[in-house]
């Protein structure tokens, strides 16, 4: 990996800034708040602690902005990657709702692989991550999200988080919301 991709991975991962939204206006909070509510509402029998649930949604809405990505996509990668389970851990030993690979923390840094199962550290690798491959593969989200899960070339994945995806956009008043477009 350059140097560059590097330490600007690095960059994002060590941001400290706090999971709060900031919206220019009152209409865009109410659109968040509107989003929160329905997707609170979605989650409830796989996050059954409301707490939980409100906090792992700011979160993730949180850290797909500050990426660049759409909340619902994530979220339709989390439902593939973990079925939003925060200690899931694959065979290859990928951990997190975003099954984030250890050496990641390693290649940004930070030795600490146990944080992988903190949830805003798990959802900010993976968000960076997955905004490197889109940007590596210019802006081609069916060949990062391969990249992503090391199946690059292969449709099966790519394919399961775009209809998960569809499953997960909001619908206000009868438009849809996204943050970009497909």
């Amino acid at each position: 990996m350059a140097d560059s991709v590097r330490l600007a991975l690095s960059r994002a991962i060590n941001d400290d800034s706090p999971p709060k939204p900031q919206f220019a206006d009152m209409d865009q909070r109410i659109a968040y708040l509107n989003w929160l509510g329905e997707m609170s509402e979605r989650l409830k029998k796989k996050l059954p602690n409301s707490q939980m649930r409100i906090e792992f949604l700011e979160t993730t809405w949180y850290e797909a902005k500050r990426a660049g990505l759409d909340p619902a996509m994530v979220l339709g990668l989390i439902q593939v990657e973990s079925a939003f389970r925060k200690y899931a851990m694959s065979n290859v030993s990928a951990q997190g709702y975003m099954q984030v690979m250890p050496f990641w923390t390693h290649v940004i840094g930070d030795a600490d692989r146990s944080k992988l199962f903190n949830m805003q550290t798990n959802l900010r690798y993976g968000c960076s991550i997955l905004r490197m491959y889109v940007d590596m593969e210019k802006g081609n989200l069916y060949l990062a999200l391969g990249r992503y899960n090391g199946s690059r070339g292969r449709p099966e994945y790519p394919n399961a988080v775009l209809a998960a995806w569809k499953r997960w956009e909001f619908t206000d008043g009868g438009v849809i919301r996204t943050s970009s477009s497909r």
